[in-house]
């Protein structure tokens, strides 16, 4: 017998866990649809079986433990036992994890299930347990694997979605009476991170920004809120969720740790069993509980499914041979930047294609430290022409084969024309001299003047930098200000005409900085002084580990892998430009896209050839000789991981600079987009009739995509499709006499 009882109409959702539920996997399916989520279903299902049968096993094993220590419960002779089970608990379970942690293998997502229920079981105080089940599954993950992550930013920050959880979480929370406890901690967490942008000098847009993600609604609303693991009276969920805002807010903004929230619930909860001595109250029990008993059968497919999705590897294979690609020309004012990152180590490179006179040339850089003079190092070009070329989305073809012939049809590949310009870092034309200002540091490197300054208020450095000749607008000091504020240092460099002339260069080179911060950031709003449209910045994130995304705005996969037209070859920029801004558009321009993402010891197709170590080497990359590196988990062995980033940012879309962080993340992704050559010689066979009535329908399916993907003219695109000569049909001697 599978369930113990049916249940009536009247049982459904008189529980607040079926809501929870029902909520919990809406968002699940929502962030898989809509926000293109890279979750496996296989660590959704994995992570629903781990909670379901850990919970049934240690609910079996506690029942028989009690029933050998009490004469009371033995069972009359024929008499099957009742375990008592709630299957919505390890579901909710379940969910919360799937929702919020990320890992590449499903024994990870197993092992956070398992102590997430058995912490109900084992960490105890008076039968109340001290921990939320799904953060302390999070936090096994995190801290005894190097496989788990958390990824703040995957919701993005919409206006919609603050009504939709709020309005979902408040069903909740009305049910349980526990909106005291997510009031108390956003109250607290807002209050103290408006007192910081005030202070800091940032507009309203910025704080906006920062309580609109999805992540922390979610948090808030829905695992601080646990009744059976948070403090019986109302007065002691107030302090607690004070005390656990007041914790995430140090967390994140002096140690700068992405999963702030988690780690403070991780802290604080254990505070719990000292506040219900203090102010004692009414435990919490659930009202309607589902009595659940799994059959033999069912906790078999339930193993089973754990161990072929946590056994079997995850095949990753991209094939074609490489055409063309979209590189950082197709941008007029793209900025390139790599940032080689492993713990708190950091090497940025800035890129620079100045246009201009080189002696108006002047960059202004937030640095989190001060820098020495063996910290900046001047790089060699062709590193970001060979970063940009090895990543670039790429196009790739195919010919059919001739149907009638035996042989599976052939490939064929183009020699590529690789060809980048390296581009620069948004570079800012600011001035000289003022009060406050300290020069922490002056030295030559290349045909650069570098300054290191300090500053105690943002006026002051204005004026020092306009009397020494740098062009700064009005309203600088505004911006310059939070980074003061913060006690970060000013890189400044300018070239020196001198040795630009003697060395006899084309260009300006790029320039390296070296330093260690926990700080990972890239200040991006400096470079919308003078901006006034919107700019293209290109990231390159180098990591031992494995993806490094941002933290503070959602990331997306470019579309990818779409067959198109052929024609597409002879206009492939034209074609990835109008993609790209319409997808730009369709995420409503406050979203990043993810356009490459691998393993740098292998390419498939290699629109370039794999970069050498020392090439690697100038890219930044520091940890290939020093054994600090953990093993690569490619197929190479150079333990270097490429996520490459197109952001297109504005002022009103990207109100805070660029946060990020590394993950144990190695999914594989490109950009990639495919022409397949039809096959339009004579053949005369059954198998090229029905291959030469397909293709029409193939063409206009191609058709469509490219017209979806770029918004280009259907009608237009239909006018440049191939033309297929109209198959003869009837018996085999009207097609011979027809000839």
């Amino acid at each position: 017998m599978l369930f113990q009882h049916r249940l009536s109409r009247n049982e459904v959702f008189r529980d607040a866990r079926d809501y929870q539920i029902l909520f919990l996997s809406s968002f699940l399916f929502l962030g898989l649809v809509a926000r293109g989520w890279s979750l496996s279903p296989s660590h959704v299902i994995v992570a629903i079986a781990a909670c379901i049968l850990a919970q049934w096993g240690l609910e079996t094993g506690r029942f028989f433990l009690n029933k050998s220590h009490s004469a009371a419960t033995s069972l009359q002779p024929h008499q099957h036992p009742t375990i008592p089970f709630s299957v919505r608990s390890p579901l909710i379970t379940a969910l919360s994890l799937s929702l919020l942690l990320r890992t590449d293998h499903e024994i990870t997502m197993v092992l956070a299930a398992g102590v997430a229920i058995a912490s109900k079981f084992f960490i105890r105080v008076n039968g109340k347990h001290c921990f939320n089940p799904a953060n302390i599954g999070i936090m096994a993950a995190l801290i005894l694997t190097r496989d788990a992550w958390v990824s703040p930013g995957q919701w993005g920050e919409e206006f919609w979605y603050v009504l939709l959880f709020a309005g979902a979480g408040g069903l909740v929370l009305k049910r349980v009476g526990r909106w005291d406890t997510t009031i108390a901690f956003l109250s607290t967490y807002a209050g103290l991170f408006a007192l910081r942008t005030a202070w800091l000098g940032w507009t309203g847009d910025v704080l906006l920004h920062q309580l609109m993600s999805g992540s922390l609604l979610l948090f808030a609303l829905f695992m601080i809120t646990d009744p059976r693991s948070i403090p019986n009276t109302r007065t002691g969920r107030v302090v607690w969720s004070m005390a656990i805002a007041i914790v995430a807010f140090i967390l994140q903004t002096v140690f700068f740790m992405s999963a702030a929230i988690f780690w403070a619930l991780f802290i604080i909860a254990p505070t719990t069993v000292l506040i219900d001595r203090w102010w004692q109250g009414d435990r919490f029990q659930w009202r309607v509980p589902l009595s659940f008993h799994p059959s033999p059968t069912l906790l078999s497919i339930g193993i089973m499914a754990i161990a072929w999705f946590t056994i079997v590897p995850e095949a990753q294979a991209f094939c074609g041979f490489y055409v063309s690609q979209a590189d950082a020309n197709l941008y007029n004012q793209a900025s390139q930047v790599i940032i080689a990152r492993d713990g708190d180590r950091t090497v940025l490179t800035m890129a620079n294609d100045y246009q201009g006179d080189v002696q108006d040339f002047a960059m202004v850089v937030p640095v989190p430290v001060l820098l020495e003079e063996d910290q900046v190092h001047v790089g060699e070009p062709d590193i970001i022409e060979r970063l940009d070329s090895f990543s670039a989305p790429r196009l790739v073809e195919y010919f059919d084969g001739n149907p009638c012939a035996v042989s599976p049809p052939g490939l064929f590949g183009i020699a590529p024309t690789a060809r980048q310009s390296a581009v620069a870092e948004s570079s800012i034309d600011l001035s000289d001299a003022a009060l406050g200002v300290t020069v922490e540091s002056q030295f030559s490197v290349g045909e650069y003047d570098i300054l290191i300054l300090s500053a105690k208020e943002s006026n002051g450095l204005k004026t020092w930098l306009t009397q020494n000749g740098y062009q700064l607008p009005n309203d600088a000091p505004r911006l310059l200000q939070p980074y003061i504020r913060q006690g970060m240092k000013f890189f400044v460099a300018k070239v020196n005409l001198e040795t630009f002339a003697d060395a006899d260069y084309q260009s300006l080179r790029p320039l390296q900085i070296a330093y260690e911060s926990p700080r990972f950031m890239l200040p991006i709003r400096l470079g919308m002084i003078n901006a006034q449209a919107e700019q293209d910045l290109l990231v390159y994130l180098l990591s031992p580990k494995g993806r490094i995304e941002l933290t503070n705005y959602r990331t997306v996969d470019v579309p990818s892998n779409m067959d198109l037209p052929v024609f597409v070859k002879e206009e492939f920029p034209d074609f990835y430009r109008d993609m790209f801004q319409t997808s730009y558009e369709k995420e409503g321009k406050d979203t990043a896209f993810l356009e490459y993402a691998w393993d740098m010891s292998s390419c498939d197709p290699c629109s370039a050839p794999i970069l050498s170590p020392d090439e690697l080497r100038q890219a930044g990359v520091f940890w290939l000789d020093d054994g600090s590196s953990p093993p690569n988990r490619g197929w190479g062995g150079n333990s270097v991981f490429i996520s490459r980033l197109h952001v297109r940012y504005s002022r009103d879309k990207f109100p805070e600079d660029l946060r990020f962080q590394e993950t144990p993340n190695t999914q594989l992704f490109q950009g990639r987009y495919v022409l397949r050559h039809p096959f339009l010689e004579d053949a005369d066979c059954q198998d090229a009739e029905e291959y030469r009535r397909s293709l029409p329908q193939r063409f206009e399916k191609e058709a469509l995509t490219l017209a979806q993907l770029t918004g280009w003219d259907i009608n237009t695109i239909r006018e440049k499709l191939p033309e297929v000569e109209t198959v003869q049909t009837g018996p085999w001697w009207r097609r011979l006499w027809s000839r």
